[in-house]
């Protein structure tokens, strides 16, 4: 309970300080987190290459890591220092961690500077893809594809409805960057989606969107969480 209060302070911290990289008032819920690791719990029984992305203080790592098994490689990409400091941390003095150390490991750098000898099976994302430029936003969309295995699963989520309410309230270049990165994320959906969960239980509700690596495919939309 303490680690949880403390954890959440701490990304408060960051969302004051650091609104455009952290994105949320809040960390995920543990229904957010089970939608964006849907797919990686469904896995077989051979071993698997898992990337998270942006996971700040952990609400997803924490669902990520009871899946894991022996042989498998879990990489977690994070820009935020003092998110960093509190993963690694975790890893050492959380014993459920603890038995997933030997197979993680934490990167600090931006993702698009990330440069694993193999792809993975899973890429998780909790990057604010809305904060950013809508250059940056097309870079790091490419980037999950290069990291992503062409029968792997891409799993990033969104909060409802901000860029349609975004579209239409907002002018000038704002309009134009939150348009852009709308045309970036639905081409992206349109050829690769899979399936999205409906994530009302978080603050705010949210969308979790989940792609496929190399196939242009549609199925399941609006799964409720």
């Amino acid at each position: 309970m303490f680690r949880a209060i403390s954890n959440n302070l701490a990304f408060f911290r960051q969302f004051r300080q650091r609104f455009e990289t952290t994105g949320a008032i809040a960390p995920s819920s543990r229904f957010l987190a089970k939608s964006m690791t849907r797919f990686l719990a469904a896995r077989g029984s051979d071993p698997v290459r898992v990337l998270e992305i942006g996971p700040g203080t952990g609400p997803v790592t924490q669902r990520v890591i009871p899946l894991l098994k022996d042989g498998d490689r879990f990489d977690i990409v994070e820009l935020n220092e003092s998110f960093v400091e509190i993963l690694n941390t975790r890893f050492q003095q959380d014993k459920a961690w603890q038995k997933a150390a030997p197979l993680s490991e934490v990167h600090q750098l931006p993702i698009q500077e990330f440069q694993p000898d193999q792809k993975y099976d899973f890429v998780i994302s909790g990057l604010p893809l809305n904060n950013f430029p809508a250059d940056l936003v097309e870079s790091i969309a490419d980037t999950y594809f290069k990291l992503l295995k062409p029968d792997g699963v891409l799993s990033y989520f969104e909060y409802m409805y901000v860029r349609p309410v975004r579209k239409v309230v907002t002018r000038g270049d704002e309009k134009v960057r939150i348009t852009r990165i709308d045309d970036i994320m639905q081409g992206h959906c349109d050829r690769h989606r899979i399936q999205r969960d409906n994530v009302w239980v978080n603050i705010p509700p949210a969308w979790v969107q989940h792609l496929a690596g190399g196939r242009e495919t549609r199925q399941d939309d609006g799964v409720e969480s």
